[in-house]
């Protein structure tokens, strides 16, 4: 699996604490990395594909991941 696109991460260097906040509504800091990244899409198909169960990835937080893949499932 090609995970180069890491490298362009607008994450990279910032504190992971970020990424990994106590609650959805503290996700905001992280969501506003996130919507700035070039990466994001790539960032969130490697979260969704692996199943990440914590922290923001690609700019959405665990439960909206498993949205998005109960979505996918239902229009497979």
């Amino acid at each position: 699996m090609n995970l180069s696109w890491r490298q362009k991460g607008a994450c990279r260097g910032l504190d992971p604490e970020i990424f990994y906040p106590v609650s959805d509504d503290d996700a905001g800091t992280a969501k506003t990395v996130c919507a700035t990244c070039v990466v994001r899409e790539a960032c969130l198909e490697y979260a969704l594909s692996n199943r990440e169960h914590d922290g923001v990835w690609g700019g959405a937080t665990e439960r909206e991941r498993r949205r998005i893949v109960r979505q996918r499932r239902k229009t497979a």
